[in-house]
């Protein structure tokens, strides 16, 4: 499992701390994100993830840095095992996902981490906090990683690339 004590050799510099801006601006454009997996690129849409099963993760909670707890919450979005099994063809092994910010920010997810979800409750692109729509300011498209105890170190907000490998 891939954490923030790994040092790969030409690992993304995310993988070894939080190196964002804890206070970082929104950035412009409307959420659309690209997908990369089995060699091919694909452009995702919130609205394109909203065609998809929605689930709900209630008691959620964002721990950011700089900004303390806040929470609980309850996410709507897509299982991101549900977005790679719409993309990747049959019999596909991947190793990890990562899925990254606009603001270079990234987490990386590895298939034992989806799979073992806790609680049951599924990792997830949220586009929606206490059912109505995320704002910009709270990332559009984030990831959700229900049972994350870290510094939000895998909370992703305004998800810009999805890429499995």
């Amino acid at each position: 499992m891939s954490n923030a004590h790994d040092h790969a050799a030409g690992a993304p510099a995310w993988l070894h701390g939080h190196s964002h801006e804890p206070n970082p601006h929104p950035p412009p454009g409307d959420a659309t994100m690209r997908l990369i997996a089995a060699g091919q690129e694909r452009q995702l849409t919130p609205d394109f993830l909203a065609t998809l099963p929605r689930v709900e993760v209630g008691d959620c909670f964002i721990v950011s840095t700089g900004h303390g707890a806040s929470g609980p919450f309850t996410f709507g979005g897509v299982a991101l095992q549900a977005v790679l099994a719409t993309f990747l063809p049959a019999g596909f092994v991947w190793r990890h996902v990562d899925v990254v910010s606009s603001d270079g920010f990234g987490a990386r997810l590895t298939p034992e981490e989806l799979s073992a979800a806790a609680d049951g409750r599924p990792v997830i692109l949220a586009l929606t906090r206490d059912g109505a729509p995320l704002t910009r300011d709270a990332g559009l498209v984030r990831l959700i990683v229900p049972g994350e105890k870290d510094d939000a170190l895998k909370q992703v907000k305004w998800v810009a690339r999805i890429e499995i490998v």
